[in-house]
Order: C-alpha cells, then structure tokens, then sequence
C-alpha cells in the first residue's frame, strides 16, 4: 500500500510514495548500525554544530517547510509556522546542553575512582504521528543524535513529505549518511524492524491502541521502550480562577490544531459558582471562530487530518448526546469539501457518556460540572490517562497542593499544558511512560553505565 499525501482541506491527493519491500528494510538498518557505531566516536562539538545548522535551516526556511505541513495534515499556517519555530529551539537546547548532560557523574565509593558514564544506546526506531509532523520528530531526534545515537522515523503514512523534508534537513546541515534514515516502510513492517538486531530502542508517540503493539513486540525483544500516548487532560476551573484568562486559555488548549493534540484540554471541570459564567464566555468565544483554508493567515479551525478521524469524532458526539449530554454550540461535520467539523462545545457530560470516557480527538469541548473542588479532583483522576493537566485559580498557593493529588505527567496552574524542551515530557497510566525532553528524556535512550577503578 502507498504512502499517499492527501490535502485534508480539498481531499485530493497531492503525491504518493511506494513503500519499501522487506529487502530495502533490511539494507536500511544495516546501514544506520554501521554508520551510528561511526557518529558515536564523533565529538560532541561536532554533534552540536549538526543541530545549529538544523536549527537555522529551519529559521531561514520556515515558510518552505509551514506549508509542507498545513497541506499534509491540516493545521492553519500560521500554527505550522510556530511549529517548525519550536523545532529549531529544540535542536538549539540540545546543542547547548546535551554534552553537559552525557557528562560522567562522579560517585564516592571504596574505589579510588567510580562513576557513572553515559554512552549512546544505539540505533533508535521512532514511530511518530501525523498531527505535529515536524516537531515529534525533532522532538526525538535532537537528544537521540545528541546523544551518539542513530534514528530510524517510521512516521505516519499521511505525512510522507514531512518526513522526507526533516531526512533532507538533517542530511544538507552535515549530519553523516544513515545516522538519519527516514523509514518509508508500512504498519506491518514494524515488528520486523523492531526485532531486527541493528535496532536497540524504540520510542513511540500515538494511540493507545499502537502503543500496546509496539510495547507488547519490544518487549517480546527486550527493547527499551518510551510510550507517549494519548490523553484526556483535565481542565479545573476553581471557583476563583481569574475567568478572562482562563477562557483565553480554555480556547487554545482546545481548539489549537483542530484540537488534535494529546495534551489538549479535553474535559473542563467546573465547580458550581462558575459554570455557567464559563460556559457562556466559552460558548461566546466558540461560536466566532473562523472555519475554513489553512493556507489563509486568518483561519483558526481547520480540516481534521482525515475522513475517518472526523467521522469517528462525530460518533463519540453523537451518541454523548443520545447518552444526555447537551450540545451548545457545533456538534456536527461542516458542509462542503475536505474533513472539517464544527467547532463545538456539550454540556452536562457524565459518567453515562462516551464523552466522558473516551478522548475526544478534535474540536470538541467537554464540560464536566463538579459538585465541589473535591468532586472536580475526583473527576480529574477517573480516567485511565494521565498526561497532562491543569488547574485555575487565583489562589495558586492552594492549586499547587491540589496538583500534587492529579495523576498525570505534568500539572499547570494558571497555564496551558505545552512541551518545553527545558522540561521532562510524558504521562502515567493508559497515556504511556519514560520521558522525553530534558535530560531525563535524553538519558532515556543511554546506557547508564558504572565504572569503578581499584
């Protein structure tokens, strides 16, 4: 099956791409093991003039690569440019800091000389999504190469111009042939690369559902594995919360690429005292957001990256609305060619909806009314994710003790749930586990290593 490059917006196929026979596979991962055993001797200054030069090739042609991604997936252009933006910051902190954190850690012990070394793990298979194309692969692959590491990206199939623009990126800044290889290879193929012997690690962002594959397989293989899945964030609104800002945060957290992101806003707790006051500022705000071409500066809602996704999305709404819960504003697909849904918002969801449950991949806010803070921390854990969260109040004092209580990766008060490449990034429970980002992400594909001297 091809690799087809669809426009979500006009639904018609822009290229396609015949993926590779196990033989190509095969050639390929030989290739990256030699060529990583080469880039691991390299020193770090090398390394790190590798991921500058990424980083202003992506600068200086921000808007080759933008609309690269708006016409792959969807986003508006204007979202794919901060995209590419954020890219380079992530080459440029690891560039900064990554050989600081390879650096050896002393240890005090009987030995006259013991520490702890951090050497590169390998060659590194990621298996990344469709809805940040560029940025979840720089994301993995700017600690990985940092780190002495090779990268195999096994990305989406609807993104293979993406994949193939970030492969010639890191060629052209001078990273050596085969330490960066993208993989034009199918779902079924993945079992084969993981269990190949060049491949030593596998890092994976997506569902849930893909994530116990490749877990069950690496395991099966007894690969290191990082999982960054899905989630169904929390959203609190104390009856405190300063209502401007956190409506202002409400709608990007959602609705920022057509909501379809793991640590979007998904379910907004509200306590009694200010429900309604919320829902009307949120419906309000809602209810004027500009549906239509990506390639336009001045849409914020664009099409959902695929046909199946959207219709996916309105089942989930629709039966939430025959389970009881009521529908505000939008709740339904939009007219007219490409994959855009209304922008939307359901009420008095409970514990008797789909809503409720499941993730809500796209433009739908859930509102989720708590009977008291203590109710809105118990709705907040029961679920089975756990990546991010946040909590609004102006008293942050107390919202800090109550962030202590959520079961998730990261919890913001007073601010929307982001990646930071200064910052460890993932989740419990269903919505994965390792990190990535920050040193902890980088030493997640090390081999942490004692050595002790008599």
């Amino acid at each position: 099956m091809p690799h087809t490059s669809l426009n979500p917006a006009t639904n018609q196929v822009i290229q396609t791409y015949t993926s590779w026979n196990s033989s190509q596979l095969k050639q390929a991962l030989e290739k990256t093991r030699h060529a990583q055993q080469a880039w691991a001797q390299t020193p770090f200054a090398m390394r790190a003039e590798v991921l500058r030069n990424a980083a202003m090739q992506l600068r200086a042609q921000r808007d080759r690569y933008a609309p690269l991604i708006t016409q792959e997936m969807g986003k508006p252009l204007r979202e794919a440019r901060a995209e590419v933006e954020k890219c380079a910051s992530v080459c440029d902190y690891y560039a900064q800091h990554g050989e600081e954190f390879m650096r050896a850690e002393p240890v005090e012990s009987e030995a006259s000389k013991s520490y702890v070394a951090y050497h590169p793990l390998g060659v590194v298979l990621a298996i990344m999504p469709w809805n940040f194309p560029f940025w979840q692969a720089f994301r993995a692959a700017s600690p990985a190469l940092m780190a002495g590491n090779a990268l195999l990206l096994k990305h989406a199939p609807n993104v293979p111009q993406c994949a193939l623009a970030i492969e010639a990126i890191f060629r052209e800044c001078g990273l050596s042939d085969g330490v960066f290889t993208n993989l034009m290879i199918e779902v079924k193929q993945v079992a084969e690369a993981i269990a190949s012997p060049h491949v030593h690690a596998v890092t994976l962002t997506g569902s849930e559902a893909a994530g116990r594959k490749v877990a069950a397989c690496a395991g099966q293989h007894l690969k290191k594995c990082v999982l960054e899945l899905g989630g169904s964030d929390p959203f609190i609104v104390l009856h405190d919360a300063d209502l401007e800002l956190t409506v202002d945060m409400a709608m990007a957290s959602r609705f920022n690429n057509c909501g379809q992101s793991c640590i979007a806003a998904k379910r907004f707790i509200v306590v009694p005292q200010i429900a309604d006051e919320f829902l009307h500022q949120l419906k309000t705000r809602v209810a004027v957001l500009r549906v239509g071409d990506p390639m336009d500066d001045t849409t914020q809602i664009g099409p959902m990256a695929r046909a199946d996704l959207r219709d996916e999305l309105h089942r989930q709404v629709s039966e939430s609305i025959a389970q009881g819960a009521v529908a505000v504003t939008g709740c339904q697909p939009a007219e007219g060619a490409g994959f855009f849904y209304q922008p939307s918002i359901l009420d008095r969801v409970t514990a008797d909806t789909r809503a409720w449950h499941e993730e809500l991949f796209g433009p739908v806010a859930v509102i989720i009314r708590a009977a008291s803070e203590a109710d809105a921390l118990r709705i907040a854990n029961e679920t089975r994710f756990g990546l991010g969260s946040s909590i609004w109040s102006r008293d942050t004092a107390r919202a800090e003790q109550l962030a202590a209580q959520i079961e998730a990766g990261s919890t913001f008060v007073n601010g929307m749930v982001k990646s930071d490449p200064r910052l460890p990034f993932g989740g419990v429970k269903a919505s994965g586990y390792g990190r990535e980002l920050s040193h902890q992400g980088m030493h997640e594909f090390v081999n942490v290593k004692t050595v002790w001297i008599r």
